[in-house]
């Protein structure tokens, strides 16, 4: 599922979410990732390096 933004950030909700927006989303951008909580869009969220993403996912997928 993804939603665009007028900014051109298209946000990716994780395929094992529930379908119960209990999931977090992803949005790439060339020198950010950004995250966010899927049940509070406009809440505050995260913003990483593409490496810290990386080495994050490199610990979850194991």
């Amino acid at each position: 599922m993804t939603a665009p933004e007028p900014d051109g950030i298209v946000w990716h909700t994780s395929s094992y979410s529930n379908g119960e927006a209990a999931c977090v989303e992803v949005a790439p951008a060339p020198d950010r990732v950004l995250v966010r909580d899927s049940k509070d869009p406009d809440g505050p969220g995260l913003t990483v390096t593409p490496d810290a993403w990386r080495a994050f996912l490199a610990i979850v997928t194991r």
